[in-house]
């Protein structure tokens, strides 16, 4: 056995979970007479070369270890719900709503190309909206990733909420000619009927669309969102356009109340709003799309409505990285109360991997957004079933075995480059981990991960540096630089200057 860095050694006193152990790291997880039982969750299957990845994590890391008797396996690839019109994700939805742990591998959305290809019904929609439905869904939560030991985008953690419901996704629509739009709101108590809005149409073309926000929610947001960012000691912005959209006045509205009264007096006290002036910051969404690219140290925490939550957590996704180093947990509540919780990753399902897999070449999936998704829906459910702490032990013995792997080099070729492992390779190393064997590492010197080249402009890339080498010196002075940076106005700004 090789001494361990500090993450491993953490990892492996947890593993033991204060049981007496003896042997290799992890042997008390071994034997298949002593698997630990998993408790009950929810397990949804999609396809393509995600399923495949998660297949093999299930019979390497998963089933070697655990008794999953207790999960319900439900299959969302495109034929299933053919097969069965759709009544596989409606069971899918009663279940994690009984249950309220839920993990999801990505699933396709079939196109028309796709439907007449695998020979299906109809063009089934995507499953989010009846999962958000069916599960009362709250909010959206997108965190950074972090490897510990490798520079990603952000240095520190940044936490995101999205508002799960209302908003463009749910929008009615029309096409129509010219005339008049009048849209009524009809009291459920049978009372008298409210115009809401009326207009002329003069164009001969328009489309004419309807949506909502329901509000009812948003306290349950805000005490979701505050709660995490005061346990992650990160400052807290709420997001929106409320001085051009009107309407979104009350998603701020709600969202301060809650602070004011509950978390104002914490956050001050530790010392996350001296750099806001003392109080909860709103950020005009145009300002939230620079200052996602400015505040690289991390740190920070958004929450936003639906449309806004999206676009701008794919933008937290591009600066760290990539969509696989980013969590995506839909946050809802049972009637009773309990918190119901559905784990996946923010990426699809890889399709062009898939089928240069299907060709029979090599090829290297980085599963740690999977992973992350299947570790929370675990942790999930032993926290709903007041387990032991065995589930989570072992999970977290899972996390540093992919992290060490990934900071020594071992990891998938999207990280290591050429010489990193294909998706084979990489869950049987992992499993090697799981099974006692321990990798040298130093973390000492945080590992930068290989960058692709490919998509770089070089012409357009020189063309800036000849922009910002103002005296044409072959140099760029501290002075050029702020210059070059403020006329595009790119330069970080004190976060007092960006509220409004």
């Amino acid at each position: 056995r090789i001494a361990q860095p500090a993450m491993l050694r953490t990892a492996a006193a947890l593993s033991r979970g204060g049981v007496a152990a003896s042997g290799p790291i992890g042997s008390r997880f071994q034997s298949t007479a002593t698997k630990i039982k998993a408790p009950p969750m929810v397990f949804i299957r999609g396809e393509e070369m995600t399923r495949y990845c998660m297949d093999l994590i299930m019979q390497r890391w998963i089933e070697p270890h655990f008794d999953t008797s207790a999960w319900e396996f439900f299959d969302l690839s495109c034929k299933s719900r053919d097969d069965t019109e759709d009544k596989v994700l409606y069971d899918a939805v009663a279940a994690g709503a009984r249950i309220g742990a839920i993990f999801k591998e990505p699933t396709v959305t079939p196109t028309q190309e796709q439907k007449e290809l695998l020979g299906l019904k109809k063009t089934w929609g995507s499953p989010n909206g009846a999962m958000r439905k069916g599960w009362n869904g709250i909010t959206i939560s997108r965190d950074t990733i972090h490897i510990e030991g490798m520079e990603l985008g952000y240095k520190r953690p940044v936490l995101f909420e999205r508002h799960a419901v209302g908003g463009e996704y749910g929008a009615g629509f029309k096409t129509v000619g010219s005339g008049k739009v009048l849209t009524l709101f009809l009291p459920k108590d049978g009372g008298n009927a409210t115009i809401v809005d009326q207009r002329e149409l003069a164009d001969d073309n328009n489309a004419v669309v309807t949506y909502h926000n329901p509000l009812d929610n948003v306290p349950d947001l805000a005490h979701h969102f505050f709660s995490r960012c005061l346990e992650a000691k990160v400052t807290p912005y709420v997001v929106t356009k409320k001085t051009v959209f009107k309407w979104q006045e009350g998603f701020w509205q709600a969202m301060k109340t809650v602070f004011d009264e509950h978390y104002e007096a914490q956050f001050k006290a530790a010392g996350l709003l001296d750099r806001c002036g003392g109080k909860l910051p709103h950020l005009i969404s145009d300002a939230a799309t620079m200052q996602i690219i400015r505040w690289t140290d991390g740190g920070f925490g958004m929450a936003a409505h639906n449309y806004d939550g999206d676009m701008l957590t794919d933008e937290v996704a591009q600066v760290h990285r990539s969509p696989g180093f980013i969590t995506s947990n839909l946050i809802g509540k049972a009637a009773d109360g309990r918190m119901i919780k559905e784990y996946e990753a923010s990426h699809g399902t890889v399709a062009d991997m898939w089928h240069a897999h299907l060709r029979g070449e090599e090829t290297s999936l980085n599963p740690l957004g999977m992973v992350e998704a299947l570790i929370g829906a675990m942790n999930h459910s032993a926290d709903l079933a007041n387990a032991g702490p065995e589930v989570s032990a072992f999970t977290a013995k899972i996390r540093a075995s992919m992290h060490a792997l990934m900071v020594s080099g071992k990891g998938t070729r999207d990280l290591c480059g050429a010489s990193g492992l294909t998706t084979e390779q990489f869950i049987d190393a992992v499993a090697a981990e799981l099974s006692g064997e321990v990798i040298e590492v130093n973390t000492e010197k945080p590992v930068v991960p290989v960058m692709n080249e490919d998509d770089v402009d070089e012409e357009a890339l020189l063309a800036l540096w000849k922009e910002l080498d103002m005296n044409s010196d072959g140099k760029i002075e501290f002075e050029e630089l702020k210059h070059g940076l403020k006329k595009l106005n790119l330069h970080p700004k004190k976060m007092m200057d960006v509220q409004s």
